[in-house]
């Protein structure tokens, strides 16, 4: 299944906005964002997501791209395109606005990110500090080895 997402990424005085998990999500810090519907362009859908989320808001004209995450979640059969978007503004105190999956907002130094932040978000924070607007996650060689183990039930990736 394919899936079209956003993120954003919020900086201010050398921190960046994270949400914090439950436990039962996860416990991980995660960026703002989610899926975006059908009827929304991406930059609505980010600052949709961002009032949900976190009670801010954020102008979509605002929003600039800063990086496409090509992504594979293999165990959940889910590919995703991930747009990245920075603010150049945000209005209103951060907070927790969906309890059940986010316990609460933190700030965070941005050169000194917790062991808690996704391996995917790092891969992509790497990526936007070195200036790379693209980029795909995990490596090929990981996907071409998970499916590998279907044998001849799965031939995407071999023909390549």
């Amino acid at each position: 299944m394919l899936i079209f997402a956003v993120r954003l990424i919020l900086e201010e005085n050398g921190k960046m906005l994270f949400l914090r998990q439950t436990k039962k999500n996860g416990g991980r810090f995660s960026l703002i964002g989610g899926s975006v519907e059908e009827h929304e362009f991406a930059r609505e859908a980010l600052a949709r997501e961002a009032e949900e989320e976190a009670g801010i808001h954020v102008e979509p004209s605002a929003l600039s791209l800063v990086h496409v995450l090509h992504r594979h979640k293999l165990k959940k059969d889910e590919t995703l395109i991930v747009l990245y978007f920075k603010a150049s503004r945000f209005h209103g105190e951060p907070e927790s606005l969906e309890p059940k999956k986010f316990k609460d907002v933190a700030w965070l130094q941005v050169n000194n990110l917790p062991a808690e932040v996704s391996k995917p978000t790092l891969h992509v924070l790497r990526c936007i500090r070195d200036n790379v607007i693209y980029s795909e996650f995990p490596a090929r060689s990981k996907v071409l080895a998970f499916w590998e183990q279907f044998g001849n039930r799965w031939a995407g990736f071999s023909d390549f």
